[in-house]
C-alpha cells in the first residue's frame, strides 16, 4: 500500500512544483482524473477559436510543454462516481426530485418533539428504501461503465518515443496531443490524429466507420499534401511544422486546419486527412499520423451523448396529479388542525391529558392546532405515493424487455432487432397522433436498382433489366435467402471474403467486442473479428438485385461502335451517330468518376499508377495511330487488361498517345453548315416520348460480338468490389460496368477506368465537390487523358442542373440549339421517370482551359487553407465553378417499397394517425410513392401548392382553404358501436419552395388549418432543416404527439425534434438510429410497436399510476377518518410499523406486475382492429375526470371499511389496537381486489403475487403480535392477530367490509360491458370467443364499418349544390401557373374549372381518371 501512495505523492509534488521532466516522460494532466462528474472536465480557453498542435520533438520542447498542459490527455471516463463521492453524490441527484425532498422534510419534521407522530426511525424507513433501491441501480450501472471504461483505457497502441527513438507499446491512455502514432491494419484509432504517411504508394488510408456512423462501407482519407510523394516513413525528430486548426467539437463531418511549415507555407487540411477515434483501419499495411484531439475532445467522445432521456407525456400529467394530492394532504391536515384547536376549546378546564410545558404554562388551543397541523403532515404522509416513482422505473424496464423479446421484430437478413435507446417514454407509443416519414429508405427498401436513362435526348428503357427485376422479384418470394448470397447473381461473381492486409504486423487484438468503446459501438477486434466485419460489409449496397444490370440492346449495340475505325474516318462515318457515341462516352464516364466509391481488388497488389513522361506528346502520324490501335485490338482479345493499374508492357505509352489524338479529332468543335443541318436533324428524331426498341439483328449481333471480346475482361472485372457511400453511386457504377466502362481505381490524385474497346484511361483527379444539401450536387474535376483538358463531370437533382446549363455557346447557334432541344427532350424524360416512382439525376460536364481553371485554383486554395467561414468559402467556390454545364442525361433509378408498407400505412391511418411523408425528391416522384404506399388514396381529393412568391403562396392557400371547407366536409356524428366515422379524404402536395413560406410566422396558422383538413401531406424537395421545423411546428402549435421516422443522417435534426424518434437501421449508416428512441429495421414493424406495444404500454402505466393513487388515498383516509373519534390529535389505530409496511411491502408488488404484464385486448386483435389505438390518442385510461372518479371511489371504500368495523365494534371493550387490526386487514383485501376486478388478465403470475401479499401480511402481524411486547407503550400489538384469527366475528367483519366497499366498482364494470360497452371492450369480448367465432364476429365488425363509412359519404355527397366539387372521381388539383404549363401535354381534363386571379395562378378541378400522376403504378 506504501508504494502506490509513495508513486502519487511523488508525482503529485512535481505536478505542483513544476520540476523539469526527462524527453521520455509524459506530462499528465492529474486535474483531469480528481474530476468526479459525468461531464468532463471544462474545455480549456484558448485564446480566439483556433487549436495549436506542435510535435514532441526536441525543437519544441519548451512550446511543447507550455501548450500541452492546455489539452487534455486520451483517458476517458464516462462513469458519475467514485468511490469517495458516489454517497454525497448520487444523494445529491436524487434530491433533485420534489417527492424525495418533501419526505426529507417529513423526517426532519418528525426530529420536532411538539409534531413528532411517529418514532424517528420509522419514518425514515421509506424514504431510505426508496434511495437505497435508486443508488443501488446507479451504483451497478456505473460500475458497468467503469469496467468498459478501463478495459478501452488500457487498450494498447504504438507511440513515438523520443526517449528511445522508436516506437514502443503504450497505453490508450497515455496518449497526449502532439503524439506521433503508428497504426496497423484491423488496428483501432486511439485518438483523433492528422495522416502523415501510409504503406499504400498512392497515399490512401482506408477506414471502417461503422463505430461512429454506423456505415459498414469502407471510405478513403489521403495523407496532407506534401507528404504523400515521400517514399520513407516520416521522422518525428525531423518533424517540425506546427498545425493549427479548430477547437474541439463534434461535428463528425468537418474538420478545418492548415499545417504551416517552418517557411511559412501552409496546406490546407480538411476531413479527408482526419482519422477519428474509434474507427478502424482496413486495407492499409501501416499508418502513422500527429494526434491533434485526444480523450474527452475527441468527436467520438464529444458525440457521445449517452442514453436519451426525456418526460413522456403521462408522467407529466402523473406530476400534476401528485401537485392535487399535496394540496388534498394540505386540507386534510388544516382540517385536522382546526378540529384539534375547536376541540380543546370545547374544555372549559384544562383536560387533564394536556400535558404542560416544563414551565407550566399550557399550550393555547390555536397554538396546538398549529402545531397538529405539522403533526398531521407527518401522519397522512403515504397520500403522496413516495413508491409510485421507483415502480413506474420498474414497469418502464419491464415493458422495454417484453418490447425488446418479441421475435416479430427480429429481421433475420440484417440479424438486427428492436432497439430502445429511451427507457422512459414507451408508454407515448400509445399517444401518437402525427407521424412524419422519410421516403428513401425509410418507406422504401434503399436498394437502388438501375432502371433507365436518357442520353442526348434519346430514351433506353432497359426492357430486358426490367425483365431481370421481376425474376429476382419472383426468386425471392420462393427463396429469400437465395438472392441475398452471390450464388444468385446473373452474373456469379465472386466477392472476397474480408479486406485482406498485404503484411499484417500488428499485434493481434482481444478477439473480444466492446460494444461501448469511446462512448460508440465499434468492436476492437483481431483477425476474426475483421473477417466478421467484412462479411457484413459486403452486404451494403452490393445485392445482386443491385450490382447485375442487363445492358439495354439498344445502347449496347451504340456501345460496340466505339472502335478505332469511328474516330480514324470522320468522313466515313455518319456525323451524327459520332457526336452521339461521344455524348454516350462522356455520360458513362461521368457515371463511373462523379462519385467518391472505394474500389477494392483483392487479387492483385495495389501498385503506384503514374502517367508517362510521353503521355502528352503530339503525334501527327495517322497510319501510327492505326497499327497501334491494331496492336491494342489483339492485345485486348488475347490478354485483357486487369486492374492493377499498369500500363500495357509493348506499346503502352503509344497507344496511351493514339487514344489522346483520337480523341481531340473527335470532340464537338464547331461544325460545318452541312454539319450543323445533320445535327439540327439527327437531335429532333422521333425518339422524344417513346423509348428505343430493339435495334436491327445486324446492331444487335455487333453488341453480343463486342460483348463476346470481353467476356474475360469482364469477368475479371466483377471481381471489384465497390465501397459506396450512398446506394445512388453504387447503382450508378455498376450500370457503368455493365456497359464496359469499369470503375478500376481510384486513387487521391487519379482515377482509372476501362472504357470498351478504348481500354484502361486515367484521369487525373484535380478537386472532388462533394454533395451537399445546399447545392444538392457533386462534381469532379479531372484532367482528360485524351483531350488533356480540365473536364468538370457534375451530377445532382434536375432541379439544379437544369438552371446550371450554358444558355450561350462559344461555339456557334447551332451547337446552342442542339443542347435547347436536349433540354427538352430530357425534360420530359425525367417527368416521365419520376411519373414512375423513379428518382433522377441529371448527369453534365464543362471543359475548362487552362487559365480559367488556374484563375478557379488561385481562389479555391484561399478557401480551402482557412479556418474561419471556411464552409461559405468552399460553397462560393464551388458556385463560380459549376455554371455555364453541358448537359449529357438523365438516370432513372427504382428504389422499392418495403415489404408491407402500404398494409402499414393503412393501418396506421386507420388508426387516427395522421402521416405526412417529408422527403427531397421530385413532386412526381414522392406523388407516385405516396399512391404506391396507400399514403393517398385514387378518390383522395389532390390539393398541389407550388408558388415562387410569399404573396402567391398566401393567395392559394386562401384559395385553397376555401375550397377544402367547401368541398371537404366532415358527416354528421353518427354514434355506431364498432363502426367507423369515415370523412372525405384530402391530400396536399407541397414543394420545398412554397413550404418556405408556409413556415413563415405570417402564414403559420393558415398552413396548419389547411394541413388539418387533409388526411395526408407530402412535401417534396425540403431540406433537413425544413423537416425538422416542419415536425417542431406541427408539435408545438397543435400540441399533438409526434413521432419521426427515418433512416439517414438528413434525418436526425426531424427525430430529435419530435415527441418519439424512430431510426431505420437500413443502408445508410446508424446515424438516424443512433439520434432517436427506437430503432427498427423496417417500417413495417411500426404497426406492432404503435398499434400493440404502444396501447399496451400507455394503458397499463395509466391504470397503474391511477390505482397508486386510489390505494394511497384508501388507506390514509382510515387514519384521516379516526382523528373525528380522537379528537384530532394525530393518533394512529394501527402500529407504525404496519403502517409503513402497508404501503411499501403488502400492497407494492401487484401493481407493478399488473403494469408489466396486464394486457386489456390480445395483439391480434389489435393488429385487425387498428381503431383500438385510438383510445390512446384520446387518453381515455387517464382523463382527468378519471383521476377524480378514482379519488372519490377512494374516500367511499375508506368511509365503508372504517365505519363497519367501527359499528360492529361500538360499545365493547377493545383497545385501539385491536380496533386497527380488522381495519387493516379489511383494507388489504379491498385494495388487491380491486385490482383483481380491474385486471383484464389475470395470470398465475397474478394470483401468486396477490395470494403472496396476503400471506406476507398475516406472517408478518403473526410474528409481529408474538414477539413484540413493549413495542409502543403503552399500547402494544402482542398477540392481537392471534385472538382475532380465534374470533368469526373477525372474518365476518372483513368479509362483509370488503364485499360493500367493491359492490359499487363492480356494479359499475358489469353494467358498463353489457349496457354501453367501449371499442376496448368489445374486442375484450372477442378474445374469449372460439376462433372460428373470433373471425366470424371481426368479419361483421369490419363489414359493418365499411357500410356506415359508405353510407355517411354517400349521404354528404347527396347535399344539394355540392355535385359537382364533391363527387368522388373527382380530383381538385391547386397550382400555380408555372407548374400548370409543365403539364399542358396531359391527357383531356373532364370538368375544368378556371379561377383566375391577380396573383396569374390557375386552381383546376381535375378529373381522378386523367391526374397525371395517378396513371402509374409502382411495383
Amino acid at each position: 500500500m506504501t508504494d502506490p501512495l509513495q508513486w502519487a505523492r511523488y508525482h503529485w509534488s512535481r505536478l505542483i512544483s513544476g520540476a523539469g521532466r526527462n524527453d521520455g516522460e509524459r506530462f499528465c494532466n492529474y486535474s483531469s482524473l480528481l474530476v468526479c462528474g459525468k461531464k468532463p472536465p471544462p474545455m480549456p480557453k484558448l485564446t480566439g477559436k483556433h487549436r495549436v498542435v506542435i510535435s514532441r520533438a526536441q525543437c519544441f520542447k519548451e512550446e511543447y510543454e507550455k501548450i500541452c498542459g492546455t489539452y487534455m490527455s486520451n483517458r476517458i471516463r464516462t462513469t458519475k462516481y467514485t468511490l469517495l463521492n458516489f454517497v454525497p453524490r448520487n444523494l445529491f441527484e436524487q434530491f433533485h426530485r420534489a417527492a424525495n425532498l418533501y419526505f426529507l422534510f417529513l423526517v426532519v419534521l418528525n426530529w420536532v418533539p411538539l409534531v413528532e407522530a411517529f418514532q424517528k426511525e420509522i419514518t425514515m424507513l421509506p424514504l431510505v428504501v426508496v434511495l437505497t433501491i435508486i443508488a443501488i441501480k446507479d451504483g451497478l450501472e456505473d460500475y458497468r461503465k467503469y469496467k468498459i471504461d478501463k478495459q478501452i483505457n488500457n487498450l494498447i497502441t504504438k507511440v513515438y518515443s523520443r526517449k528511445d527513438r522508436k516506437y514502443i507499446e503504450r497505453c490508450w491512455k497515455d496518449v497526449t496531443v502532439g503524439d506521433f502514432i503508428r497504426l496497423s491494419c484491423n488496428e483501432i484509432i486511439p485518438a483523433d490524429i492528422i495522416l502523415l504517411f501510409s504503406t499504400d504508394p498512392d497515399g490512401i488510408c482506408h477506414i471502417e466507420t461503422s463505430g461512429l456512423d454506423g456505415e459498414s462501407n469502407l471510405k478513403q482519407r489521403e495523407v496532407v499534401r506534401g507528404y504523400a510523394e515521400q517514399d520513407s516513413e516520416v521522422d518525428p525528430e525531423k518533424f517540425s511544422s506546427r498545425i493549427e486548426c479548430e477547437s474541439p467539437n463534434n461535428d463528425l463531418n468537418r474538420f478545418r486546419g492548415f499545417l504551416e511549415h517552418p517557411s511559412k507555407e501552409r496546406i490546407g487540411l480538411s476531413k479527408e486527412n482526419l482519422l477519428l477515434r474509434g474507427c478502424t483501419i482496413r486495407n492499409t499495411e501501416a499508418v502513422v499520423g500527429i494526434v491533434v484531439y485526444a480523450g474527452h475532445e475527441t468527436k467520438a467522445m464529444l458525440n457521445n451523448s449517452g442514453p436519451r432521456y426525456k418526460r413522456s407525456k403521462l408522467e407529466r400529467r402523473a406530476n400534476t396529479d401528485v401537485l392535487w394530492c399535496v394540496l388534498l394532504l394540505i386540507s386534510m391536515c388544516f382540517t385536522g388542525a382546526l378540529g384539534h384547536g375547536i376541540w380543546l376549546s370545547s374544555y372549559e378546564a384544562v383536560p387533564f391529558f394536556n400535558m404542560p410545558d416544563p414551565d407550566g404554562h399550557n399550550l393555547s388551543p390555536a397554538l396546538a392546532g398549529f402545531y397538529m397541523f405539522w403533526t398531521m403532515i407527518i401522519l397522512l404522509q403515504v397520500l403522496i405515493p413516495i413508491s409510485l416513482y421507483v415502480s413506474i422505473e420498474i414497469v418502464k424496464l419491464g415493458q422495454i424487455y417484453f418490447i425488446q423479446s418479441d421475435i416479430d421484430f427480429y429481421n433475420e437478413k440484417m440479424d438486427s432487432t428492436i432497439q430502445c435507446r429511451a427507457l422512459n417514454i414507451a408508454e407515448d407509443l400509445g399517444q401518437i397522433q402525427y407521424l412524419f416519414s422519410d421516403k428513401t429508405g425509410t418507406l422504401t427498401e434503399n436498394k437502388m436498382v438501375f432502371r433507365r436513362c436518357s442520353i442526348a435526348g434519346f430514351d433506353y428503357c432497359h426492357e430486358e433489366n426490367a425483365k431481370r427485376l421481376e425474376s429476382y422479384q419472383e426468386v425471392s418470394s420462393e427463396d429469400e435467402d437465395l438472392t441475398d448470397t452471390p450464388s444468385g447473381s446473373l452474373s456469379s461473381m465472386t466477392k472476397p471474403k474480408a479486406h485482406s492486409c498485404r503484411t499484417v504486423n500488428n499485434r493481434p487484438l482481444k478477439s473480444k467486442s466492446l460494444n461501448h468503446l469511446a462512448g460508440s459501438c465499434f468492436a476492437v477486434g483481431g483477425e476474426d473479428g475483421a473477417t466478421d466485419g467484412s462479411l457484413s460489409r459486403q452486404e451494403a449496397f452490393s445485392s445482386p438485385i443491385e450490382t447485375d444490370v442487363v445492358p439495354d440492346t439498344g445502347l449496347l449495340a451504340k456501345f460496340s461502335q466505339i472502335t478505332p475505325q469511328l474516330f480514324m474516318l470522320p468522313n466515313e462515318t455518319d456525323q451524327d451517330l459520332s457526336a452521339e457515341i461521344l455524348y454516350i462516352i462522356d455520360f458513362f464516364l461521368a457515371l463511373a468518376i462523379c462519385n467518391t466509391v472505394v474500389v477494392s481488388s483483392p487479387n492483385q497488389p495495389r501498385q503506384r499508377l503514374r502517367l508517362s513522361s510521353m503521355g502528352r506528346m503530339p503525334i501527327t502520324s495517322l497510319e501510327e495511330i492505326k497499327n497501334l490501335f491494331q496492336k491494342l485490338s489483339v492485345r485486348r482479345a488475347s490478354f485483357p487488361s486487369l486492374c492493377s493499374g499498369k500500363e500495357p508492357s509493348s506499346g503502352g505509352p503509344n497507344a496511351f498517345v493514339s487514344r489522346l489524338s483520337l480523341f481531340n479529332r473527335s470532340k464537338l468543335a464547331p461544325p460545318t453548315e452541312e454539319d450543323a443541318s445533320q445535327l439540327s436533324d439527327w437531335a429532333q428524331g422521333p425518339s422524344e416520348t417513346t423509348c428505343l426498341k430493339d435495334q436491327e439483328k445486324s446492331e444487335a449481333a455487333a453488341g453480343s460480338a463486342s460483348g463476346s471480346l470481353d467476356s474475360v475482361g469482364q469477368t475479371l472485372a466483377s471481381d471489384l468490389h465497390y465501397e459506396a457511400e450512398s446506394p445512388d453511386e453504387a447503382a450508378l457504377v455498376y450500370a457503368a460496368r455493365a456497359y464496359q466502362c469499369t470503375l478500376q481505381s481510384r486513387t487521391p490524385d487519379q482515377v482509372t477506368v476501362d472504357l470498351a474497346a478504348l481500354g484502361p484511361l486515367t484521369f487525373q483527379l484535380l478537386h472532388i465537390l462533394p454533395f451537399d444539401s445546399v447545392r444538392k450536387r457533386m462534381s469532379v474535376v479531372v484532367r482528360h487523358p485524351l483531350s488533356n483538358k480540365v473536364v468538370v463531370y457534375t451530377k445532382g437533382a434536375d432541379s439544379v442542373i437544369m438552371e446550371l446549363l450554358s444558355l450561350a455557346s462559344a461555339d456557334g447557334e447551332t451547337l446552342e440549339k442542339q443542347q435547347k432541344i436536349i433540354r427538352e427532350k430530357t425534360q420530359r424524360h425525367l417527368d416521365d421517370y419520376a411519373r414512375k416512382g423513379l428518382r433522377t439525376l441529371c448527369i453534365a460536364k464543362k471543359v475548362m482551359s487552362d487559365t480559367e481553371y488556374t484563375e478557379w485554383l488561385k481562389n479555391h486554395f484561399l478557401a480551402e487553407t482557412s479556418i474561419d467561414n471556411r464552409e461559405q468559402l468552399l460553397l462560393e467556390s464551388a458556385i463560380r465553378l459549376e455554371n455555364k454545364l453541358t448537359l449529357l442525361g438523365a438516370t432513372g433509378i427504382e428504389d422499392r417499397l418495403q415489404d408491407g408498407v402500404p398494409e402499414a400505412i393503412e393501418a396506421l391511418q386507420k388508426a387516427g394517425i395522421k402521416i405526412w411523408m417529408l422527403t427531397g425528391d421530385k413532386q412526381e416522384t414522392a406523388v407516385n410513392i405516396a399512391y404506391a404506399c396507400k399514403l393517398l388514396e385514387q378518390g383522395d381529393k389532390i390539393f398541389i401548392l407550388n408558388t415562387q412568391n410569399k404573396e402567391a403562396c398566401e393567395t392559394l392557400m386562401n384559395k385553397t382553404l376555401e375550397e377544402l371547407k367547401k368541398g371537404v366536409q366532415r358527416p354528421p356524428n353518427v354514434q355506431s358501436p364498432g363502426t367507423h366515422i369515415s370523412q372525405l379524404r384530402a391530400g396536399l402536395i407541397i414543394t420545398g419552395k412554397t413550404l418556405e413560406f408556409a413556415l413563415q410566422d405570417s402564414l403559420q396558422n393558415q398552413f396548419l388549418e389547411l394541413t388539418g383538413l387533409c388526411q395526408a401531406v407530402v412535401c417534396c424537395r425540403a431540406t433537413p432543416l425544413q423537416k425538422s421545423e416542419v415536425v417542431k411546428l406541427v408539435r408545438n402549435q397543435l400540441k399533438v404527439m409526434t413521432l419521426a421516422i427515418g433512416d439517414g443522417a438528413n434525418d436526425v435534426s426531424m427525430i430529435q425534434v419530435a415527441d418519439t424518434g424512430i431510426g431505420i437501421s437500413g443502408q445508410e449508416g446508424m446515424q438516424a438510429v443512433m439520434a432517436s428512441d427506437f430503432a427498427v429495421s423496417q417500417f413495417k414493424h411500426l404497426t406492432k410497436l404503435l398499434l400493440v406495444h404502444g396501447h399496451w404500454c400507455y394503458t397499463r402505466l395509466s391504470n397503474m399510476i391511477l390505482y397508486f393513487f386510489y390505494k394511497n388515498v384508501a388507506y390514509v383516509n382510515l387514519l384521516f377518518w379516526y382523528q373525528f373519534f380522537c379528537g384530532f390529535s394525530g393518533t394512529s389505530m394501527s402500529d407504525y410499523w404496519v403502517l409503513i409496511f402497508f404501503n411499501l411491502l403488502f400492497t407494492s408488488v401487484p401493481p407493478v406486475i399488473y403494469g408489466i404484464l396486464e394486457k386489456d385486448v390480445s395483439a391480434g386483435t389489435l393488429m385487425q382492429l387498428p381503431e383500438l389505438y385510438k383510445s390512446g390518442q384520446k387518453s381515455e385510461a387517464y382523463l382527468p375526470l378519471t383521476f377524480w372518479i378514482t379519488l372519490l371511489d377512494a374516500f367511499y371504500q375508506s368511509l365503508v371499511c372504517f365505519f363497519v368495523p367501527y359499528y360492529t365494534y361500538q360499545g365493547s371493550d377493545i383497545d385501539i389496537f385491536t380496533f386497527g387490526n380488522p381495519l387493516n386487514t379489511a383494507a388489504l383485501f379491498i385494495i388487491l381486489l380491486h385490482l383483481v376486478i380491474e385486471s383484464k388478465t389475470l395470470t398465475w403470475i397474478h394470483m401468486l403475487v396477490i395470494g403472496g401479499s396476503i400471506l406476507i401480511y398475516f406472517f408478518f402481524a403473526l410474528v409481529f403480535g408474538a414477539t413484540c411486547v413493549t413495542c409502543n407503550p403503552p399500547s402494544n400489538p402482542y398477540w392481537i392477530m392471534e385472538e382475532h384469527m380465534m374470533d368469526p366475528m373477525f372474518y365476518l367483519v372483513c368479509v362483509i367490509t370488503t364485499c360493500v366497499a367493491l359492490l359499487p366498482r363492480f356494479i359499475y364494470r358489469v353494467l358498463q360491458g353489457s349496457l354501453f360497452p367501449s371499442l376496448i371492450l368489445r374486442a375484450q369480448h372477442l378474445d374469449k370467443l372460439t376462433l372460428e367465432e373470433r373471425n366470424e364476429a371481426l368479419k361483421k365488425w369490419k363489414e359493418a364499418r365499411r357500410r356506415t363509412s359508405v353510407h355517411s359519404g354517400l349521404t354528404d355527397t347527396k347535399k344539394p349544390g355540392r355535385r359537382r366539387s364533391l363527387g368522388s372521381s373527382c380530383n381538385f388539383s391547386v397550382t400555380a401557373a408555372s407548374s400548370c404549363t409543365k403539364q399542358r401535354d396531359i391527357p383531356k381534363f373532364k370538368d375544368t374549372l378556371d379561377i383566375n386571379n391577380a396573383s396569374g395562378m390557375a386552381m383546376k378541378l381535375v378529373s381522378n381518371s386523367d391526374h397525371p400522376l395517378q396513371n402509374s403504378t409502382q411495383k
